[in-house]
C-alpha cells in the first residue's frame, strides 16, 4: 500500500477514535449491532474456530464478541494504527489467549498458526488501487491461515453506492478467490446489518478444503 494511502487512513482513525472514543464509531461502524452484525457473518465461517487472526483489528472488538459468545478462540489482531493496538491490548490485559500486534503495511507476511484470518471493513475506504490492495491482503491472509479465511466489502449490486466509500463487483471476487487462490469459496449476499436495510455488502469465506457433513 503507497505511504500516502497509509497515512492517509490512519490520520483518518485517529480523528474518529478522537471524537468518538473507543467504541463501534471508532473504527467506522455506524454502530454497535450493525458491528456485531458483521462479526456475527464472519464467525460462522466456522463457530468452533480454535484460532483466529484478525486483520485490521482495530480496537479487537472481535475478541470481545468471541469472548461475550463464550468463545475461548487464541486471538491475534494486527492493525497499522499504534492507538488502535495500545488501547485494544489493555482492553485484553487479563485474556492470556490474545494479544493485538502493529503491523507494517508494507510487510509480505501476516504471523501464521491460525485456523481462519478475518477482515472486516478493512476494504471500504478508497485508495490508490483499492484492488491491488485487496488482492494482495487476501493473498496474504489465506497464505497465513491454516482452514480458511473470511472478510466483507462493500457490494455494487446495489441502486446506490456511497461516493465516499470503495464498492466492488462480489462476482470479480468471487472468481479471484477461486482462480488465483485456489480455494472453496463461499459468497454471502443475503444479510442485513440493521432491521428494515437490505444487502449492500457482501462477505466471503475460502476454505482450504471443500465441504464436507462432519466440518
Amino acid at each position: 500500500m503507497p505511504y500516502q494511502d497509509v497515512n492517509k487512513i490512519i490520520a483518518n482513525y485517529e480523528t474518529l477514535l478522537k471524537e468518538k472514543g473507543e467504541g463501534a464509531q471508532a473504527v467506522q461502524y455506524a454502530d454497535e449491532a450493525s458491528q456485531q452484525a458483521r462479526f456475527e457473518i464472519l464467525l460462522q465461517i466456522d463457530r468452533d474456530m480454535t484460532s483466529v487472526l484478525d486483520v485490521g483489528c482495530g480496537l479487537a472488538h472481535f475478541a470481545h464478541y468471541l469472548r461475550a459468545g463464550g468463545r475461548n478462540s487464541r486471538y491475534t489482531g494486527v492493525d497499522v494504527v499504534a492507538d488502535f493496538v495500545r488501547l485494544a491490548n489493555r482492553s485484553l490485559a487479563d485474556d492470556d489467549r490474545a494479544t493485538v500486534t502493529l503491523m507494517d503495511a508494507g510487510s509480505d507476511d501476516l504471523p501464521g498458526g491460525h485456523d481462519y484470518a478475518v477482515l472486516s471493513g478493512v476494504f471500504n475506504n478508497t485508495m490508490t488501487d483499492n484492488w491491488g490492495f485487496m488482492t494482495s491482503t487476501l493473498r496474504k491472509m489465506y497464505a497465513a491461515a491454516d482452514k480458511g479465511i473470511a472478510f466483507n466489502a462493500m457490494s455494487t449490486w446495489v441502486d446506490f453506492q456511497d461516493p465516499d466509500l470503495w464498492s466492488v463487483d462480489p462476482m470479480e471476487v468471487f472468481s479471484f478467490c477461486k482462480r488465483e487462490l485456489g480455494g472453496h469459496p463461499v459468497l454471502r449476499h443475503d444479510y442485513i446489518t440493521r432491521p428494515g436495510g437490505f444487502p449492500f455488502e457482501f462477505t466471503m469465506y475460502v476454505y482450504k478444503q471443500p465441504f464436507s457433513p462432519d466440518r
